[in-house]
């Protein structure tokens, strides 16, 4: 299967509760349809160097801010595909690029144990991210339930909804079951849009009509001010295994 590797739009979040969900899904309904994952547990594993230097400038909201993770779209095994992505945001527009391995070899490759088995321009980026960086390893596992909706006009006006989102820094394999800390209140919900270009009319009016306001939220963020904050002695019960 082709997977699309570079992506250039805004990102816009917001958090709501179940019954502002409902409004907005109901007047999704005659521009957007559930995308052919329907409904799927996202599992993350978020790389950072010895002292957390990635997601500290990030919390700082710089105008340029960069993370490199690995993702999935379920629980995976050796063989299955998993992504390797570098995300970059600037001036309010987030470029993501990434490639596509079988989990055992991106694992290899990601610590650093054989080179990426690819000549790609993706692929040199991520090795230099790491050289840059230097003591990168993994640190955090992040999941969540998330619902993706594409538009039915053809642009690339996207909507997704994700809920139970956990974090911890125990167990960090894409292979295994998602669980750990929440990160949101329960009942709530983040929205993210995401567009290349405005947002319709029709999501302006019933945002405004909700009380549904643009907010900054990260999860990976989110998850170090709640479960490390400076204690970098929890470094020690890192796992990575397949």
């Amino acid at each position: 299967m082709a997977y699309q590797t570079v992506f250039k739009r805004y990102e816009l979040k917001y958090i709501m509760t179940a019954k502002q969900r409902k409004a907005v899904l109901e007047a999704m309904l005659p521009y957007m349809r559930l995308d052919k994952f329907g409904h799927t547990t996202i599992r993350n594993i978020y790389f950072d160097t010895d002292n957390y230097r990635l997601v500290r400038r990030s919390i700082e909201k710089p105008v340029y801010k960069e993370k490199l993770r690995i993702r999935s779209y379920k629980q995976v095994g050796a063989q299955d595909d998993v992504f390797i992505e570098l995300k970059k945001k600037y001036d309010e527009i987030v470029y993501k690029r990434r490639e596509t391995l079988p989990y055992i070899e991106a694992l290899e490759w990601l610590v650093r144990e054989t080179p990426f088995p690819r000549k790609t321009q993706i692929g040199d980026e991520i090795d230099y991210f790491f050289e840059y960086y230097q003591t990168l390893k993994p640190r955090v596992f992040l999941s969540y339930e998330r619902e993706a909706f594409y538009a039915l006009d053809g642009s690339d006006f996207r909507v997704t909804f994700d809920d139970n989102i956990l974090a911890r820094q125990e167990d960090l394999r894409l292979s295994g079951e998602a669980w750990g800390e929440r990160l949101l209140d329960e009942g709530s919900v983040l929205m993210e849009i995401k567009t290349s270009g405005g947002i319709p009319l029709w999501m302006t009016r019933v945002l405004t009509q909700e009380h549904i306001y643009k907010t900054s939220f990260s999860k990976y963020g989110t998850a170090y001010q709640k479960i490390i904050g400076d204690d970098n002695a929890k470094h020690s019960r890192q796992m990575f295994i397949a």
